[in-house]
């Protein structure tokens, strides 16, 4: 456990759930910037770990949608926020 001194120390589930939330802003805030495909989304954010699952939460929770682009496939397929996403990012930056 990770505390500061005269602060509770914080769970390990709670760091973790920091470091996804965190995450999960800024994955948001790179698709958010400009125009993203699927492939370039997978090469930056897709993980093997099973405890940062930050692409499959964000499409779980429709914070993300993918669109097929005509005669691209799917890693040409475009990733854009949804209203939630979006949302989610208004939420982290008050």
């Amino acid at each position: 456990m990770t505390h500061i001194q005269g602060e509770r120390p914080m769970s390990q589930a709670t760091l973790q759930a920091d470091t996804n939330a965190s995450l999960m802003v800024q994955m948001l805030s790179w698709i958010a910037e400009q125009p993203r495909t699927y492939g370039e989304t997978m090469d930056a954010w897709r993980t093997h770990c099973p405890r940062m699952s930050i692409w499959e939460d964000a499409t779980s929770d429709r914070l993300v949608a993918v669109s097929p682009t005509m005669g691209a496939g799917m890693n040409g397929a475009k990733v854009t926020l949804t209203p939630l996403g979006r949302a989610q990012i208004s939420a982290a930056v008050d």
